[in-house]
């Protein structure tokens, strides 16, 4: 596993784990989110930005990689690939 590195002055936002991932599902993104890191705890997820993701297409993220996601964080989706999926999710701004 590599390490996990949270550099600079950002203030931490909160966090959140997300354990419903059947279908797509946004992020609940805290007031002054500017950044995130993603990490799926169980099993592997996909995401996408552009559009839903399914369990076959979009980015695969396996459990444990970690995600550090500075794009628009409204437009984020994950999905499980396999059942009982779980993210979580540290915002920082």
């Amino acid at each position: 596993m590599s390490t996990q590195v949270v550099a600079g002055v950002d203030t931490p936002c909160g966090y959140q784990q997300i354990t419903s991932l059947s279908a797509a599902q946004a992020l609940t993104v805290p007031a002054n989110a500017r950044w995130a890191l993603i990490v799926p705890q169980t099993q592997a997820v996909r995401w996408r930005d552009d559009a839903d993701p399914s369990a076959t297409v979009g980015i695969p993220l396996v459990p444990g990689q970690v995600l550090q996601y500075t794009g628009n964080l409204k437009s984020i989706k994950f999905i499980e690939q396999t059942a009982s999926a779980a993210l979580n999710i540290a915002y920082y701004g």
